[in-house]
């Protein structure tokens, strides 16, 4: 005889919105990434740009709108006025950064590719150094070492001395 199957639990579109234990409310969450794209790309009217590219849309539907905006608008600035956007923009760089940490359920993505972008960039950068460390003692071994001349032989150190009495 087969045993039934559990019931699964109820999926958080079925469950009940019900408060927590003992009437608390429940903190109010962000909305999924996929939903706050959704919903940031039907507010095209206030100012969003038409066909806007799915990062921005993405980093616009979470807590760090304001940042983002902020830090896409020097960006855009420095490159109009040909400055350097990191030196321009550090601020406001450093304000996103802060910003998506301390919203890291749901920038979780974008601080998971940069973490393993910067740990990629330190392993190229061990391996060059590793690299040209290597390649400067293959250098060293490749330069013959000048020996100690021998002494000269019999005689011949006595004519190098008479040539230079000449001279």
């Amino acid at each position: 005889m087969a045993s039934p199957e559990p019931a699964a639990p109820p999926s958080p579109a079925q469950e009940p919105s019900a408060p927590s234990a003992a009437g608390q409310e429940e903190a109010p969450r962000e909305p999924a990434p996929e939903a706050a794209a959704a919903e940031v790309e039907k507010v095209d009217g206030e100012g969003e740009e038409e066909g806007e590219c799915g990062f921005c849309l993405f980093m616009k539907a979470g807590g760090c709108k304001d940042a983002f905006v902020a830090w896409e608008e020097c960006v855009e600035a420095a490159q109009k006025e040909g400055t350097d956007m990191v030196e321009r923009c550090h601020e406001v760089t450093y304000n996103l950064k802060t910003c998506m940490d301390a919203h890291a359920d749901y920038y979780a993505p974008v601080l998971q590719a940069e973490q393993a972008v910067n740990e990629r960039a330190e392993a190229e950068v061990a391996a060059a150094a590793a690299a040209a460390a290597a390649g400067a003692e293959k250098k060293e071994e490749a330069v013959p070492q000048q020996a100690d001349s021998p002494p000269p032989a019999a005689g011949e150190g006595k004519k190098e001395e008479a040539v230079a009495e000449k001279v």
